[in-house]
């Protein structure tokens, strides 16, 4: 279709152009993506067998649809990917605020225009892009933020009288016609402004103040909630829940696989970054499973929940701890450690919801706990399992007889060379890491073997002191006597 020959209402008709309400828009492309095998939502993951069915049942029935789920579980981003269902263009008549089509047209001005054109109103053609509307609900949104009413400025600046269709100043769902108009946590929206959408999901149509008319909108709502909004700021009205088509409920991912595709996706890291500093795959995980241990601990409110956006920040903050090291070393290119996991507490702090025992506690001691719950359940899957009375004779007796008479101390800027030196002084951590990591990338021995290092003090076979610039390692039995020394 070369939608530059087709310039008037008369041209429309001439092609054969076809009216329909969004609605069956999206239906009939979902058809048409399912029969090709097209994936529109292969961007969101961990859905395809919960969410993203839900999704398309409710478009094929042609339903307003209301996303019920906790902070960070892509509510927002499945409601933009619906663009993509929408025809690349369409029709509108020329200079309509509503996007009135040509051959249903519902403002004032596009049936005036009509009425004196005919057939030669002129159309224009409004993008797939620009046909989505998104509202934050607040407190203070208002019936005209939403609907629209009359404007006294503009009746006398024009001279025109109260009853001119002309003063009248739509709201943001009327200006939404034949778009997809998503609001935003609904329950924070007045109880009062709620029930002016009443009449839009039930009659699709919407009445200002002062005018006696009523005009029917062609809009796909999206609405989407957090469970936990529903005691602590507010409600949806029932009326309201009453009219919206279907509700679906969201969750966090599943597995670490899948909230590691969504963290690659979501992450802003920078290309230099990316391509010179190497991740091992472990830190990835470790970053991912730090989220799983906070959704389940228990001075975290599970109930507010633990946001996607939680890995991702960690994500980007860790390489950017090994980016700064690397400048500082005058380097081209670095690696991962443990230690850059462990800085990560200032993008933590402010993801998690604490229960009253953990503000007690604080954030930054329920961070530090939450890494060590992290280390300790990915070092138990990666190594053989601590047996605390047979130590010395089974797997770690040769790096526990080294910190016997040694203890190590990594500072977070060491250099590379430095650093793999005083890691390959420990008796036993190279072998082990030979030994139980089948698939070793060369850059990465370092990392398991630091891993190994915290992994021990997490099962309390060695002792583990963090200070502002480094990790000291010891003998647990002499720092322990050591402090009963120093109480003395």
């Amino acid at each position: 279709m070369d939608r530059s020959k087709l310039k008037t209402i008369a041209d429309l008709k001439s092609y054969g152009w076809e009216s329909k309400t969004i609605k069956d828009e999206l239906r009939d492309n979902l058809i048409n993506s399912k029969k090709n095998k097209v994936d529109v939502f292969s961007g969101i993951h961990g859905y395809s067998e919960t969410v993203i069915p839900d999704l398309e049942r409710a478009i094929l029935s042609k339903h307003d649809i209301n996303f019920l789920g906790l902070r960070g579980q892509a509510k927002t981003k499945i409601a933009r990917n619906l663009v993509e269902l929408l025809d690349e263009y369409i029709p509108i008549v020329e200079g309509s605020v509503l996007n009135d089509d040509p051959y249903n047209p519902i403002s004032f001005y596009a049936k005036d225009l009509i009425s004196e054109k005919g057939d030669n109103t002129p159309i224009s053609w409004l993008h797939r892009e620009k046909r989505f509307t998104e509202k934050l609900a607040t407190p203070d949104v208002t019936v005209p933020d939403l609907i629209g009413d009359v404007d006294p400025i503009k009746a006398a600046n024009l001279k025109l009288s109260f009853s001119d269709y002309k003063v009248i100043n739509y709201g943001l769902v009327p200006r939404s016609n034949r778009c997809i108009f998503v609001i935003n946590e609904i329950p924070d929206l007045q109880p009062r402004i709620q029930v002016s959408l009443f009449n839009i999901l039930q009659e699709n149509d919407v009445q200002i103040r002062g005018f006696n008319f009523r005009m029917p909108l062609d809009i796909q709502f999206i609405f989407t909630a957090n469970p936990e909004d529903y005691t602590n700021r507010g409600n949806i009205v029932t009326p309201l829940k009453d009219r919206i088509g279907s509700q679906i409920l969201t969750h966090y991912p599943k597995s670490i696989e899948v909230s590691r595709k969504i963290t690659d996706q979501e992450n802003r890291t920078s290309s230099v970054a990316r391509k010179s500093i190497h991740v091992p795959e472990l830190a990835k995980n470790l970053i991912e499973q730090l989220a799983f241990e906070a959704r389940k601990y228990e001075f975290v409110d599970t109930k507010s929940g633990v946001s996607a956006r939680l890995t991702i920040s960690a994500y980007e903050y860790m390489l950017a701890s090994a980016e700064r090291r690397m400048y500082q070393e005058g380097k081209e290119s670095t690696t991962v450690r443990v230690s850059d996991f462990l800085s990560i507490i200032p993008a933590v702090n402010g993801k998690l919801e604490l229960v009253y025992e953990g503000e007690q506690e604080g954030s930054y001691i329920v961070v530090l706990n939450l890494i060590g719950k992290t280390i300790k359940t990915m070092f138990n899957k990666l190594f053989p399992l601590v047996d605390k009375k047979k130590t010395k004779e089974n797997h770690y007796g040769n790096v526990l007889s080294w910190f016997e008479k040694n203890k190590l101390e990594l500072d977070n800027n060491l250099s590379d060379s430095k650093y793999s030196d005083l890691l390959h002084e420990v008796k036993g951590l190279g072998d082990l890491v030979n030994k139980h990591i089948k698939t070793l990338n060369s850059k990465e021995k370092e990392f398991y073997m630091e891993f190994i290092l915290h992994g021990i003090s997490e099962n309390s076979l060695i002792s583990k002191k963090y200070t502002s610039t480094s990790v000291d390692f010891k003998d647990l039995i002499s720092d322990i006597f050591k402090g009963q020394q120093e109480i003395k």
